[in-house]
């Protein structure tokens, strides 16, 4: 889908609004446009500088900040293809460690776009187009690419030779597409399912690095590994890691290391940051010293993950002394994620959006017991659940006593204002809400 994507800037505006009239205006699975445009430009994806490739359900966006962060605390340069964006466009392609620019950014859509005449490409894939032709022009020692929607078919797919591969947490999430029954592909459990679709990205000779995942998923990954002739390193076995006496406990067959927890707020970034260590020490193509693992530990940061905001027109409106946590996640393990986050804290105030198609009432009931007030808001511009439904959920389903619909982020902030006491927020439900938050709050980011 388009994502209603904006700029501030009139020639990229003028490109984006050429490609949302381009784009079939859905997501159709697959490689063969992605591949037939690219081979217009010139296949600039085989002209990389050394890939990360990384797909899952939820960790994937975390893990490749972590990949970054340890590179550039290495003293080394890397790309990196992310999505969605939060406020600009331009954070889905950061060129040898900065956001691509104004000018690169619109003359590259031009071009792709050009070439993409009759193909019927997607958002995606000519934004996937524009990213690898920006990477193979500017020099870099790395290049992190993160999956977009499932792995399989998505088209970033294309990568032939990444140096190393990973498949973060699984869990149920864009059920429409990865569990759409297709010929050829056998009919398996929806766990199972997610799996086969996200291992889908190994490839012959990359080793493939693995979250611990339920016997059954993690047989399929193992298959799907085999026949794609991709070395597997699961978790458990190849590596592990533990967190205990508040240090990162690592261990492969190399060695061990004993390294500071994570900044980002939130058990689960402990294994996001474990995962991203074993790619890059399942691998030969650059070198990243033990001290650029720790230091990535301190810097890594990962907008909407568990993220504090800081001082701005929205967290003003709140009494001194309060917290304001933004969230992007939408789906159950994003909800049991948080539950673990907020677990020994008190109760908080949730401001929460979500698209239509997210199942509202897996991603709250995790975290539920922790929820004092609740305040459901639309998402501007996208299909979302009505406020009302999301607050009949809470009251009927979760015993929520206070749950109130109202229009917007700031008004919620406005209500929760008035206990007259320092407070604890969580705005939740959607990467796209998100959005809205942080260009609210005047933190854009870089």
């Amino acid at each position: 889908m388009p994502d209603h994507a904006t700029s501030s800037d009139p020639a990229v505006q003028a490109q984006l609004d050429r490609l949302t009239m381009f784009s079939p205006g859905k997501d159709v699975l697959g490689l063969t446009r992605i591949a037939a445009l690219l081979e217009r430009l010139g296949n600039p994806h085989l002209k990389l500088p050394p890939v990360f490739h990384v797909s899952g359900t939820n960790g994937k966006g975390s893990t490749c900040a972590f990949l970054r962060g340890a590179i550039e605390a290495a003293g080394m340069t890397t790309h990196v293809y992310s999505s969605p964006h939060l406020v600009r466009f331009n954070e889905r392609i950061r060129v040898a460690g900065k956001l691509i620019d104004d000018v690169s950014l619109s003359a590259l859509l031009s071009e792709v776009l050009d070439h993409a005449e009759g193909l019927e490409a997607s958002f995606f894939e000519v934004t996937t187009a524009v990213a690898f032709c920006a990477f193979a022009r500017t020099p870099a020692d790395a290049c992190i690419v993160e999956v977009g929607l499932g792995g399989r078919l998505d088209a970033t797919n294309v990568l032939t030779q990444p140096v190393a591969c990973a498949i973060a947490s699984l869990g149920l999430d864009h059920e429409g597409f990865l569990l759409a029954a297709e010929e050829g592909v056998p009919d398996m459990p929806p766990l199972d399912r997610i799996a086969f679709e996200k291992a889908g990205i190994a490839k012959p000779g990359s080793p493939l690095l693995t979250q611990k995942y339920t016997a059954s998923m993690a047989n399929t990954v193992a298959t799907q590994a085999t026949l794609h002739n991709a070395p597997l390193h699961a978790r458990g076995e190849s590596w592990d890691a533990a967190v205990y006496d508040g240090r990162l406990h690592y261990r492969d067959a190399t060695g061990k290391l004993n390294l500071p927890l994570p900044r980002m707020i939130g058990a689960h970034q402990a294994d996001n940051a474990a995962l991203a260590i074993a790619m890059l020490r399942h691998q030969n193509a650059i070198h990243i010293p033990e001290a650029a693992l720790s230091a990535a530990m301190e810097w890594t940061r990962w907008p909407a993950r568990m993220q504090t905001l800081s001082a701005g027109p929205l967290t003003d409106r709140l009494p001194t002394g309060s917290t304001v946590w933004l969230d992007g996640g939408h789906n159950p393990d994003a909800g049991a994620a948080i539950a673990k986050t907020l677990e020994e804290g008190p109760p908080v105030h949730v401001i929460i959006g979500m698209l239509m198609n997210k199942d509202a009432l897996g991603f709250l009931t995790p975290f539920a017991h922790k929820i004092e007030t609740l305040f459901a808001v639309p998402i501007t511009g996208h299909e979302h659940h009505d406020p009302k439904d999301l607050c009949r959920i809470a009251t009927d389903h979760l015993g929520i006593a206070l749950a109130a619909p109202v229009g917007d982020v700031d008004s919620a902030m406005e209500r929760i204002a008035n206990h007259d006491q320092p407070s604890n927020v969580l705005i939740c439900g959607s990467l796209y809400l998100a959005g809205e938050v942080l260009r609210a709050n005047g933190q854009v980011p870089d």
